[in-house]
């Protein structure tokens, strides 16, 4: 069952005359993990704005066609009743804390109390919340005083705990190192894997194969392709419309281009790699002292 649906959706931004979202059609299923693709300009955020109803309640604009989740249309509902469906982190998480709690558990609360939440659900549901994302041990740190990969975890947390029914991520782990990516994407499988309904803008096509059951491709507004993370990402299409692919993708094409990789499907991530080229027979050595 679709709990987001877009139909013939287009947008444009406030004293500008092109659209950024040209005729966007999206379902996406309940307990779906869909990652969506694309080079910079390509209205990868302003579509997680659209899904979030940041656009058009906060941004205006002009929107056309139809945006539905959870069986509410965008146009026909607030801002502040349409973030109880929707959970949207945004690629920096300064941007998401309020800098008025003095600790990571008060921070947490904060969305709880704006909506009159009773004291003691709020605080079962923040530490419900922290220990699924694990960052228990955080509870009575100051925000600003913990790495990158932290302050994402509690950004995440902090709408984890609103309960929303689509989880929205723009690029969450676009300005960490290794580490904090791990982290990140560490706190997603585990929500993916409990059925929350993920939407995911990330250019990491490595972590995207290993976690997303769908890929949306996004160039100029537009849908260029759709399909598994297998279809979409190694498909010859995202690499000639400048689309960054994965290096071992690369690699495997080309092997493939002098018959050194047999398999019909190339990989995305380093274990597909090995395990492809491990099935490929090696040419058959040249007899010693041959000139």
């Amino acid at each position: 069952m679709a709990i987001v649906n877009l139909q013939n959706v287009t947008y444009t931004y406030p004293l500008t005359h092109s659209p950024v979202l040209q005729n966007i059609n999206l379902r996406v299923n309940e307990g779906q993990f869909v990652s969506i693709i694309g080079p910079n300009g390509a209205g990868k955020s302003t579509l997680c704005y659209t899904i979030a109803g940041f656009v058009p309640h906060f941004f205006k604009g002009e929107l056309t066609g139809t945006v539905e989740v959870a069986d509410n249309e965008s146009s026909k509902s607030n801002l502040h009743e349409w973030v109880l469906n929707v959970g949207l982190a945004f690629q920096n998480p300064f941007n998401q804390i309020s800098g008025a709690k003095y600790t990571v558990f008060e921070e947490l609360a904060f969305g709880l109390e704006n909506i009159g939440v009773p004291r003691d659900e709020m605080k079962v549901r923040v530490e419900d919340a922290m220990k699924l994302t694990g960052i228990s041990d955080l509870a009575d740190r100051s925000p600003y005083s913990l790495s990158g990969g932290q302050q994402q975890r509690v950004a995440l947390t902090s709408i984890l705990v609103m309960q929303p029914k689509v989880l929205v991520l723009d690029e969450p782990t676009s300005q960490m190192d290794p580490i904090g990516t791990r982290e990140v994407f560490g706190v997603i499988r585990k929500l993916a894997e409990q059925g929350m309904t993920v939407i995911l803008v990330e250019h990491k096509v490595e972590w995207i194969a290993q976690f997303a059951d769908r890929v949306i491709a996004l160039k100029d507004g537009q849908i260029l392709l759709e399909g598994t993370p297998g279809e979409v990402l190694t498909s010859p299409i995202l690499e000639q419309s400048g689309f960054g692919i994965s290096r071992y993708t690369s690699v495997a094409r080309k092997a493939q281009g002098i018959g050194l990789w047999k398999n019909d499907q190339l990989p995305v991530t380093l274990d597909e790699a090995v395990e492809g080229f491990a099935l490929t027979p090696s040419p058959s050595p040249r007899g010693r002292g041959e000139q």
